[in-house]
């Protein structure tokens, strides 16, 4: 199955041209659906939702006017080239090699890959910058352990994107969920509340279970088909034996790294510390600073390392490290300029909206109930995700649908909000329409030239099968056991009496 799907997928043109081609599909779609008059209401807004045909004089006008901040606005762009100035840096002055070859010494060969996917899970605590820094060192880490770096680049992405729903810890993204969950909920409820740890207990889990399964995944199913890899020029090696010299600058790093620590719990922890909210106290300017964050402690410790091994003795030396980390990004920022204008025609032509709106009703009619109502939430999520990569984005649409059809069922909200975030994420690792793919596929073309999307999404796609058994395993242990999601929160609630309309209707 896995080489039916490689070969079909590399059958496909290079990534840009993929783009193009999606957008011309995407263009041609837009004018059928809008020729036969498609349409839905959105459950969130009541407002009613038309296909708009892209080759209309206003879209074409809007396409060509807005062309600039259509790409300057692409949500990777900012993230990737920001954090890539402190990589280039941290890597070419030898550190990451230096410190990713002392990590290989230190754990066990049957525990690094499960080591890359939990790093992995817990990336999303600092939102999307698992996939700049993690994805590419996950790569990096296997290679330096002789083995073969898509397999660790595999389970590094499988981490962080497929396991976005789990971590130990609550996350920017829960909240977020969680207030439109509440939203929906008060169309039954009017005062019902859904806490941001309302799946708290269920995420962590989810950890060891995706931690488990992606470590089975890639050492018996992925390295195995990979096979041997044959070192390429520019891409990392087995380390070297550690001399005396990088032993002395790591250990000048780990003090520069303590300090920055230091400094960055300071910036935090104290109550109207600078990057808490000044009214609410909250962490999210924290939250929306871990980017540029990554960026300077990576360039400040690569710098310190750099003096310390003699490899920066200037300013220039650094700006050179700088400069061709940035002209080794051409082909991405090229690839991005595609990939947006092609979100932006499927967001403009609502053809993305269409699609939930049609999904959401079709489970509706389903007449589904309990335990198989919440395994197709995954599975409709986990569909309509290979679409919309958005994750608040689909739930604005999905939770008016399914949270008040679930109350009415005996399923809580925080239950029916739990079922999509794991079918959400299991799918990232195998759609081609997910932002950060084009990264992930430019990072492992560094250690293989010319691997194609058919390829990745092969590789990746036991990691997204073995995801979602283990997620939705874990759901319905939780379910059939009556564990509570989050503190204070059951999966089962008292039935629900549908609003007087809905009755007489």
């Amino acid at each position: 199955m896995l080489d039916a799907i490689e070969r079909v997928g590399n059958r496909l043109p290079n990534a840009i041209m993929l783009f193009v081609w999606l957008s011309a599909v995407v263009i041609l779609g837009s004018i059928v659906a809008s020729l036969a008059g498609l349409s839905g209401v959105h459950p969130g807004t009541g407002e009613t939702v038309v296909a708009e045909n892209l080759l209309s004089a206003e879209l074409v006008r809007r396409f060509l006017v807005e062309m600039p901040r259509t790409f300057t606005g692409f949500p990777p762009l900012g993230t990737v080239l920001t954090v890539m100035i402190g990589i280039g840096i941290a890597e070419r002055t030898g550190l990451i090699a230096a410190a990713l070859g002392g990590m290989v010494r230190r754990v066990p060969g049957p525990f690094l890959a499960l080591a890359v996917v939990f790093a992995g899970i817990m990336s999303s605590l600092a939102v999307d910058a698992g996939y700049v820094v993690l994805v590419p060192l996950g790569a990096a880490i296997f290679a330096a352990a002789g083995r073969h770096p898509v397999a660790g680049l595999a389970a590094a992405f499988a981490g962080v994107s497929g396991g976005f729903s789990a971590n130990l810890l609550v996350t920017a993204l829960d909240p977020l969920l969680g207030g439109i969950s509440q939203l929906a909920a008060q169309i039954l409820i009017p005062d019902y509340l859904v806490l941001a740890t309302a799946n708290w207990f269920l995420m962590i889990g989810l950890v060891p279970a995706f931690s488990i399964a992606g470590a089975f995944v890639t050492a018996r199913i992925v390295e195995p088909r990979l096979g041997t890899w044959e070192p390429v020029e520019g891409a990392p090696v087995a380390p070297h034996a550690e001399t005396a010299a990088e032993r002395r600058a790591l250990r000048a790093t780990g003090l520069a790294a303590l300090a920055l620590a230091a400094i960055v719990a300071v910036l935090t922890v104290p109550q109207g510390a600078l990057l808490r909210d000044p009214e609410t106290g909250s962490l999210d300017p924290f939250f929306q600073a871990i980017v540029a964050i990554t960026m300077l402690a990576l360039a400040g410790l690569g710098i310190v390392y750099g003096v310390a091994m003699g490899n920066i003795r200037r300013s220039e030396d650094a700006i050179a490290m700088m400069t061709e980390t940035m002209a080794a990004m051409a082909s991405y920022i090229l690839l991005a300029f595609v990939a947006a204008h092609f979100l932006a025609l499927f967001a403009w032509s609502n053809l993305g909206v269409l699609l939930a709106i049609g999904g959401g009703e079709a489970l509706r009619a389903s007449g589904l109930g309990g335990v198989p109502l919440l395994v197709a939430m995954i599975l409709v999520s986990g569909f309509i995700n290979l679409f919309i990569g958005s994750a608040s984005a689909k739930w604005a649409i999905l939770a008016p649908i399914f949270i008040p059809m679930f109350m009415l069922a005996g399923i809580t909200p925080e239950a029916t909000q739990a079922a999509y975030r794991i079918g959400d994420s299991v799918t990232n690792i195998v759609t081609p329409l997910l932002v950060y793919f084009p990264l992930v596929l430019v990072a492992a073309q560094r250690y293989v030239p010319g691997l194609g999307i058919g390829s990745l999404i092969a590789t990746m796609t036991p990691h997204s099968i073995a995801f979602l058994l283990a997620g939705t395993g874990v759901l319905l242990a939780f379910l059939l056991l009556d564990i509570p999601l989050g503190p204070g929160t059951s999966v089962s609630m008292p039935p629900v009496a549908p609003p007087p309309a809905a009755a007489a209707g």
